[in-house]
């Protein structure tokens, strides 16, 4: 017998309206990994570039924006966990047992065979990345245009 379906009997049976729900909050974390990656460090430079009214600014609205990116990715990485969190609840994934993060693991004591179910967040933030650095790239190499003398 395959470890899916031993997880897959263990696992409740949840209705349509969890399911709606789990989709729901799986859109509001897509969105906050948009605001995190695109929103918040737009918002961020268009506030220290208020701050000046040189084209060659202070150290100021710099370190304005680095600390206020921080603050805010901060704020919006606990946020996104919540919403998280709610959705392993919603659709019946959160177990009550605490488990240590896949970073801080030893190699030589994973086991095969044991799943470790963190929810989406993690792939919603990967897909979320992948995506910003691929668009990126097409803005940086199509329409950025090159900043060298001619």
């Amino acid at each position: 017998m395959s470890t899916h379906a031993r997880e897959d009997r263990q696992r409740p049976r949840i209705g349509p309206h969890r399911h709606v729900g789990g989709f729901g909050l799986v859109l509001v974390m897509a969105a906050g990994s948009i605001v995190m990656w695109l929103v918040s460090p737009i918002a961020w430079l268009w506030v220290a570039s208020r701050m000046t009214s040189s084209s060659q600014p202070s150290l100021g609205p710099y370190l304005l924006v680095i600390v206020g990116m921080v603050i805010t990715a901060v704020i919006i990485g606990k946020f996104l966990g919540m919403v998280n969190h709610a959705h392993m609840r919603v659709t019946g994934r959160l177990t009550d047992k605490r488990e240590q993060a896949t970073w801080m693991k030893s190699m030589r004591g994973e086991r095969r065979g044991v799943h470790n179910d963190r929810g989406v967040l993690e792939t919603v933030m990967a897909v979320s990345v992948g995506i910003a650095l691929v668009l990126f790239g097409i803005w940086f190499f199509a329409f950025a245009g090159s900043s060298l003398p001619s």
